[in-house]
């Protein structure tokens, strides 16, 4: 046995990633998937890469987990899960204080103003001192070469700003959709002299790079901070291949056709009460939709709603008319549950700064689409020429009633070739194509090194 002293432990000289994540797997949450990739391609490019999201019991509460998006995450990834949760969403009554038992409304109101005195964010902001305080510890212990942040919720940016402000670390943002735009109703959030627009400012001012998922998005903040405009770069969402890789299926010919719609329902009750409506027109006219199904399959709602709301209520009340629901897909599953169907049906809120990640996984199954979207909308831009969408009809029954009678007959009638061309249609957004030429940029940009490729700029 060898008495000699153990040979000290080699430094780790690899650039060192801070990722602010609230949201990372296994939360069954839409951003998840971009995430996970971002994460995934910083580690492929050699560097040490740290997480910071909340314990999985802070999404048992919320949005749910998912333990299959665990295992398609790099395992030289280190995650540390904060101990953080939505008070809020907490159903239990026996751990309600005195104050929330007695006046629920205004303990939630107190909740929210004191949360916003510390950040302006009235749902996250008394999370702030907890990741400042976590960020300056992980960059005492492993020297950080370059902080992230994701958002939502906005309030990781205090995090990333701590850190740049007292150690000169610089940062990068992933805003997706934006703070100070209103993507649903496509006005301003917040003007540029209140606390959030204050904030906004600082951040971009001294950020080396700016995301948004889609032009519109990058258009406002260039007209917003022109002076910061070379900054602002559109990285997109994208689909992963193997949620497209559908299992061979031969569908006789006096077989049902079943449609299907997969995703968070976040959309409003007055949009399903529409596609509900022209569901049932569509069966009532066309004999193809007459003995269809339609599968809702997703989460419904959040916290305590979750499973239990108006829009629930509607969909079970439309079991007559063969509405079927599912529950949430597992990550694993995906593909499969789009190889039992036959056509897509794609609801979206908002309008020209709205895109939705699910457009990007649809367009690549090869299935007709369905869409109840503004003619404005990103999807809308991104939908454009694919062969077997019926086109976006806003509000309007009549013409989503023809749209799902013309989807049953693509759906029954379309060739091999149309559907190798519809598929053909997403194949550019694939995830991890849009998401490594971004990556690769912001590496060469902080540390030096050459990476073979420049950030994906989309028109």
């Amino acid at each position: 046995m060898s008495t000699a002293e153990p040979a000290p432990k080699a430094a780790d000289d690899r650039p060192h990633l801070l990722y602010f994540a609230i949201g990372f797997p296994p939360a069954a949450k839409s951003c998840v998937f971009r995430m996970r990739e971002t994460a995934n391609q910083f580690a492929s490019l050699g560097w040490r890469v740290t997480v910071v999201t909340i314990e999985d019991e802070g999404w048992l509460g919320d949005c749910g987990i998912d333990q299959t998006l665990t295992a398609s995450v790099d395992p030289r990834i280190d995650i540390l899960k904060l101990p953080l949760s939505r008070d809020d969403l907490e159903t239990d009554l026996r751990q309600f204080s005195r104050e929330r038992a007695i006046d629920p409304q205004q303990w939630h109101t107190t909740m929210r103003d004191q949360a916003s005195a510390v950040f302006p964010d009235p749902v996250f902001g008394g999370w702030r001192y907890h990741l400042e305080e976590a960020a300056l510890r992980i960059h005492r212990e492993n020297p950080v070469t370059l902080s992230l942040a994701s958002c939502v919720p906005y309030v990781q940016l205090a995090a990333v700003r701590r850190l740049y402000e007292e150690c000169e670390v610089p940062y990068a943002v992933d805003f997706r959709d934006g703070w100070s735009i209103d993507v649903v109703d496509d006005v301003e959030a917040f003007p540029r002299d209140s606390e959030a627009g204050k904030w906004e400012e600082r951040v971009i001012a001294d950020a080396v790079s700016f995301w948004c998922v889609n032009d519109p998005i990058a258009e406002h903040y260039r007209n917003r901070y022109p002076e910061h405009r070379a900054r602002i770069h559109v990285v997109r969402n994208g689909y992963d291949a193997d949620s497209v890789d559908l299992p061979a299926r031969q569908r006789s010919g006096d077989e049902p056709l079943v449609f299907g719609h997969l995703g968070t329902i976040s959309f409003s009750v007055r949009l399903l009460e529409k596609v509900l409506e022209a569901w049932r027109a569509a069966r009532a006219r066309d004999p193809l939709v007459a003995s269809a199904r339609l599968e809702v399959r997703g989460h419904i709602g959040v916290g305590a709603n979750r499973g239990a709301n108006k829009h629930m209520e509607l969909l079970r009340e439309a079991a007559d008319d063969g509405v079927v629901v599912d529950g949430p897909v597992p990550k694993a599953e995906v593909a499969k549950v789009y190889g039992g169907w036959d056509a897509l049906v794609l609801v979206i809120l908002g309008g020209r700064h709205m895109t939705s990640g699910k457009v990007y996984e649809y367009m690549s199954t090869g299935l007709p689409i369905v869409s109840m979207h503004e003619r404005e909308h990103d999807a809308s831009h991104l939908l454009d020429g694919h062969p077997l969408w019926t086109g976006a009809h806003g509000l309007d029954v009549e013409k989503l009633t023809e749209s799902f009678c013309r989807a049953a007959h693509l759906a029954a009638s379309a060739t091999d070739g149309q559907r190798r061309a519809a598929r053909a249609h997403g194949e550019a957004y694939e995830r991890g194509a849009l998401m490594r030429p971004a990556v690769q940029a912001l590496t060469e940009l902080v540390t030096g090194a050459a990476s073979g490729a420049g950030e994906k700029e989309e028109s």
